[in-house]
């Protein structure tokens, strides 16, 4: 049975290098094979620094700084929704109260029965 790969961590400097040297490099796969690192590995390691990462690798070539200020704003984004949804909520139940309140009054200032109308059975219920 063969032996698994140990996962190996690289930094930013070494995938900085490696990079460097792939453009100048004749053979990437000799590279590759040189460094014991998949091909497929240094192009993503490639377009992590171009600015162009596939949609589950970090962009290498934006700075921690950019990426907490995105984080930020995309936070802040968030917040504004949340804000914007309770406003009108807000807005809405407010309103719903005071129409509440105009149709106590109208009732109590004309001496109107009440809201809803008494059963058929109310008093004259035979159990007794």
């Amino acid at each position: 049975m063969a032996k698994k790969p140990k996962w190996r961590r690289h930094t930013l400097e070494f995938k900085r290098q490696v990079v460097e040297r792939m453009k100048t490099c004749q053979n990437i796969h000799e590279l590759a094979r040189e460094l014991k690192i998949e091909r497929k590995l240094l192009y993503t390691w490639k377009y992590q620094f171009e600015g162009r990462p596939e949609p589950k690798h970090a962009n290498l070539g934006v700075t921690a700084e950019d990426r907490k200020e995105k984080q930020h704003r995309e936070e802040i984004a968030k917040l504004k929704a949340a804000l914007a949804d309770k406003t009108l909520e807000n807005d809405f139940f407010r309103s719903a109260l005071l129409k509440v309140e105009e149709r106590r009054q109208r009732s109590t200032e004309t001496g109107a029965s009440a809201s809803t109308t008494s059963s058929g059975r109310g008093r004259k219920s035979k159990a007794r």
